[in-house]
């Protein structure tokens, strides 16, 4: 088998691997939400928005501490909010009717926050070697994180009893008697463990696919890992969708998005060469600015709320998609 083909199959065996765990976490996810209580919206905000995320910290965090490929790290947290808002228009396919009409208004705080984060990252790549520092990392990262736990609070104080009510509507009927809470949170462990581990090999595989094939690490980071570790959020969102639970779908989406940017500050402080956004390609700015772009088209149309969509995709849906293709050609011409 050729070095090519060779890659090319690891890489297809860790997408699998996490296509599996990811399945796996969303339903343990969900009889833990049942036999705690908590409530199948707050988890889907919060915990399944983190453990999908998940591929994407190790991811990051492997490829600056263990393999010194930073543009893997940016481009797969950057990348992966534009395949989180690619999946979301995609979820409109399914619905009759546009989907922002279908789901609460009150999902354009969280985008607002990661509009705010994703604009913070841009400013701070486009500042360079100029943006304040905190010994060896920029004083950005500590924003990003501070914005991710002040979004999570304020969506939580906002929603509290919508969240609240759903919450005993999902958890009214027991429907996973026979399997109890310790052993769902065992089988989640061990999903999480899989998840991990396949994600943590996606910076090695994502540098020599790029010494391979001569595209930029910056490409293969924004294209084929984000892509990757991007499949928990296809799984769980969908599983969501099929139940009927469309909010929960699109809070995992956008609290998504808001952990990845915040996995971007974790990364630059394990980055201890320097701010990590300093050492990272300028075709960042276009995959930045892009996921800002996408993120607004998905709050006019949460706020706009068209009833009706003369094609298969809404309006809406269309745009962010459009500007994800404008996005990875111009990245593709950027290299």
């Amino acid at each position: 088998m050729s070095p090519l083909l060779l890659v090319i199959a690891e890489f297809v065996l860790a997408t699998l691997a996490i296509l599996w765990s990811g399945v796996r976490l969303s339903r343990y996810g969900d009889i833990i939400a049942e036999k705690t209580g908590l409530g199948g919206t707050w988890i889907g905000l919060i915990l399944l928005a983190t453990v999908t995320s998940l591929p994407e910290l190790v991811t990051g965090v492997s490829s600056v501490a263990l393999f010194d490929v930073p543009n893997i790290a940016a481009g797969d947290a950057i990348g992966s909010c534009m395949a989180n808002l690619v999946i979301l228009a995609m979820l409109d396919i399914r619905n009759p009717e546009p989907l922002t009409a279908r789901i609460h208004q009150g999902h354009v705080l969280s985008a607002g926050f990661g509009i705010v984060q994703i604009g913070v990252a841009a400013l701070a790549v486009l500042a360079g070697v100029h943006a304040p520092v905190v010994g060896w990392f920029g004083v950005h990262s500590l924003v990003f994180v501070a914005i991710y736990i002040l979004a999570v609070r304020t969506v939580f104080v906002f929603e509290r009893s919508r969240l609240q009510a759903l919450a005993e509507e999902l958890t009214g009927d027991i429907r996973y008697k026979e399997i109890s809470l310790r052993r769902a949170v065992a089988l989640c462990a061990v999903s999480s463990i899989v998840l991990v581990l396949a994600a943590s090999v996606l910076p090695a595989i994502g540098e020599r696919l790029s010494a391979l094939t001569g595209l930029e690490q910056s490409f293969v980071g924004t294209v084929f890992v984000a892509v990757s570790t991007s499949l928990p959020e296809v799984v769980v969102s969908g599983a969501a969708l099929r139940i009927g639970a469309l909010d929960m779908a699109v809070a995992n989406l956008f609290g998504s998005n808001l952990f990845n940017i915040a996995v971007l500050g974790l990364d630059d402080l394990v980055y201890v060469r320097g701010p990590l956004l300093v050492d990272i390609s300028g075709g960042h700015l276009i995959t930045l600015s892009a996921a800002m772009v996408m993120t607004g088209i998905a709050v006019i149309g949460v706020t706009y709320r068209a009833r009706r969509k003369r094609f298969r995709l809404s309006w809406d849906a269309m745009g962010i998609v459009a500007v994800y293709v404008i996005a990875l050609v111009l990245l593709r011409l950027h290299t």
